[in-house]
């Protein structure tokens, strides 16, 4: 039983990387705030999370399946809860994708927004109603910086955080009205699975779709300067898990949380030039003119990183 002083949370995409750390995180929490319902699409992967959520298991955390690409199964775990009551979503299953937009399926391109976008939106619709009744809730989005600002060789994924942060920021202000919070977290590069095994199909890649010199800008020039910057500037799950933790238990929560202090410059370059050429200019520069700015620029920061512990102030 979730009690007054309790909030229940449910996850999605726990079986691994920030969605298992944060459901993990919050069970454990020394105050016992929460009651968490860790989901997963395929329960045979619940192994990790059984390890990492330790004593709390069956008693401030319990694993069920849901799929975010499928209604039926949200309305069934939803109502499997106890009054269907959900006070705080967390919203994080996603999949990944980058290379060059000739070497990508349509059908590939729609199973990524199936489940980043649709998966969010089938989630929402069903929560949405029972938060308005009781006028309360909180609803916290995995999103990224590339909903802010768009990367290279990540069109397709960028342009599903791009749709997730539409969404949230027109749904917000309705929801406000109702007493309901909503919150876009905002990771730049983190060091999970989930990233190395974007990575590892992106070596992997069948190229031959696209030219020459395409798939030599992807393999010779982007995939090495995005190991140097997750090296310089990513942080681990359990940090995005902490800014999370502070997200959710802020008395009064952003609309957006960027995680990574280092990435703010990024995306403050898009608000700073609004014909857009500055963000424009400064990526192109950084990706093909200057390796040893970037090379300056990243350890740099850091050193700062190392010194500073840098944190995001909520």
């Amino acid at each position: 039983k979730a009690s007054m002083g309790t909030r229940r949370v449910l996850v999605t995409g726990c079986s691994s990387g920030i969605g298992l750390a944060v459901a993990a995180r919050l069970a454990k929490d020394e105050l016992r705030r929460f009651k968490v319902v860790a989901t997963m699409r395929d329960l045979k992967k619940r192994g990790p999370l059984e390890k990492a959520a330790g004593d709390s298991l069956n008693k401030t955390l319990e694993i069920k399946e849901l799929d975010a690409c499928c209604e039926a199964s949200i309305k069934e775990c939803v109502n499997s809860l106890p009054n269907r009551r959900v006070d705080i979503l967390v919203s994080n299953a996603g999949v990944g994708m980058i290379g060059p937009l000739e070497c990508q399926s349509i059908a590939a391109m729609k199973e990524l927004f199936d489940t980043n976008f649709f998966g969010l939106v089938r989630l929402v619709k069903e929560v949405l109603p029972d938060m308005k009744q009781r006028q309360s809730g909180h609803i916290v989005v995995m999103s990224s910086v590339m909903g802010i600002q768009g990367l290279l060789f990540n069109d397709v994924y960028s342009a599903s955080k791009f749709a997730v942060e539409g969404f949230c920021e027109s749904l917000a202000v309705q929801a406000l009205k109702f007493n309901i919070k909503t919150t876009l977290v905002e990771p730049g590069p983190v060091m999970t699975e989930f990233e190395r095994k974007v990575y590892e199909d992106a070596e992997m890649m069948d190229l031959s779709e696209t030219d020459e010199e395409t798939a030599k800008i992807f393999r010779e020039v982007y995939l090495p300067y995005s190991k140097k910057v997750f090296t310089s500037l990513g942080q681990t799950t359990e940090e995005v898990t902490e800014q999370t933790l502070k997200v959710i238990t802020a008395k009064d929560p952003p609309l957006r949380h960027q995680t990574n202090r280092l990435y703010t410059p990024v995306t403050a370059l898009k608000h700073a030039d609004p014909t857009g050429r500055l963000p424009l200019d400064t990526f192109y520069k950084m990706i093909f003119k200057h390796d040893n700015v970037l090379n300056a620029t990243l350890g740099v920061l850091k050193s700062v990183l190392r010194t500073k512990k840098i944190q995001p102030k909520l």
